[in-house]
């Protein structure tokens, strides 16, 4: 399976990226400018030589030609950047990952964006495609470091059961994730707004915190 990974040349794209990569996937870098993807890739390739990282770089076009497609671009470039590229988006299951935040003196604070969620937004703007929510939560900066895991629930949810299906399966293959269905794509908005509060979280205890739901032992086939 290749995943692209639109804006993936930001901490939580690459981040991602790496992480994705780590796990066996080939990954696609994509950016605005090809030459901006490529000069992170060769970061990315050159920091963690020793694994040797199936990346590849390229314009965003070339990452929505994978066969999965993340949207890890700033929220508020997340629809319009899907839309450039919606013809090769056609019947893929696309990733959104972006949280509408803003931060305000020492808080940080969620936004509500055109359709309640960026998910939303990005399902308006490819509505042929099968747009789902994730990987919200897992700080950036945690993702891109593989020399450690990262233990965290990651919510997914969507309108589309096999891009739930989907998006399930790949976070079940990142070490010491655990995805979790939360349902359709209207639970996207409190997903992203509770960013705000984990971020507040580590700014005041100058931490790294992650998420983790008790009671699912045994739950979970």
């Amino acid at each position: 399976m290749k995943i692209g990974v639109l804006g993936g040349t930001g901490p939580a794209g690459s981040g991602l990226a790496t992480r994705l990569a780590a796990s066996g996937f080939e990954v696609v870098i994509g950016s605005r400018s090809k030459y901006r993807a490529l000069e992170v890739r060769d970061k990315l390739v050159e920091k963690w030589e020793e694994r040797d990282l199936p990346l590849a770089a390229g314009d965003n076009a070339t990452a929505a030609g994978a066969d999965i497609v993340v949207v890890a671009t700033p929220w508020d470039a997340a629809a319009a950047t899907v839309a450039e590229v919606a013809p090769m988006l056609k019947g893929k299951v696309v990733i959104s990952m972006a949280n509408a935040l803003a931060k305000v003196g020492h808080e940080f604070q969620p936004l509500v964006p055109p359709r309640g969620s960026v998910a939303a937004s990005v399902q308006a703007a490819v509505p042929r495609s099968l747009v789902s929510a994730a990987m919200h939560h897992v700080p950036a900066k945690e993702l891109g470091d593989i020399s450690r895991p990262v233990e965290s629930d990651v919510l997914v949810c969507s309108d589309h059961p096999s891009a739930t299906a989907t998006t399930l399966d790949i976070v079940a293959k990142l070490p010491d994730l655990r995805p979790l269905d939360a349902g359709e794509l209207s639970n996207a908005a409190p997903i992203e707004a509770f960013a705000a509060v984990l971020l507040q979280v580590n700014v005041k205890y100058k931490s790294r915190v992650a998420i983790r739901f008790t009671g699912l032992d045994g739950k979970l086939a």
